[in-house]
């Protein structure tokens, strides 16, 4: 009889205990938002305050171009680095960003033939590519490349890692013959 009774209260306790972690869960989220999402937030405020790149490529400054998505991983884990050296750089040098889910930048893709990201081109003031990297990078390396830009002569450099993500066909917003009507 006693174990009957007690049933409705352990029922009660388990729903409160259940409801507190929630909320701490849901607190903890909220207080720590910019350490789980920073990376995202970082990849998006990337899109937002980049450099046009005509504007780029015709002010006689070096130019800092990545191509990145926000569901790219190695893009997310490489966002904390990169947004340390465009802190650092910004003023010297024009750091444009791509997203390659956007088809305003298609031809910027095919013409610097990206296939991986993150692609990093490093451009002298003249607009000459002069390193390229593909996938994840040493930020020590990325910033010999860009403090070797104010050199006169750069022979062109390109790094691939492994680690990277394969651009894949945005297929949803390819138009067919029967799809306008």
């Amino acid at each position: 009889m006693q174990s009957e009774s007690q049933e409705p209260i352990l029922k009660t306790i388990l729903k409160v205990m259940l409801i507190l972690i929630i909320s701490i869960v849901i607190i903890s989220m909220l207080l720590f938002k910019n350490l789980f999402f920073k990376s995202t937030y970082l990849l998006k405020s990337f899109g937002e305050l980049s450099v046009d790149p005509e504007i780029a490529f015709t002010n006689n400054k070096p130019t800092f171009l990545e191509f990145y998505a926000e569901w790219c991983e190695v893009c997310k884990e490489m966002a904390p680095q990169v947004s340390s050296i465009k802190d650092e750089y910004e003023k010297d040098i024009n750091f444009v960003f791509l997203n390659v889910d956007n088809q305003k930048w298609g031809n910027y893709i095919q013409k610097f033939s990206v296939n991986g990201i993150p692609q990093v081109n490093l451009f002298d003031k003249e607009g000459n590519l002069i390193s390229t990297f593909i996938g994840k990078q040493d930020e020590i390396k990325i910033r010999e490349s860009i403090n070797n830009l104010k050199k006169e002569e750069n022979p062109y450099e390109e790094i691939i890692n492994t680690e990277f993500s394969i651009i894949q066909e945005n297929k949803k917003n390819v138009a067919n013959p029967r799809s306008h009507g």
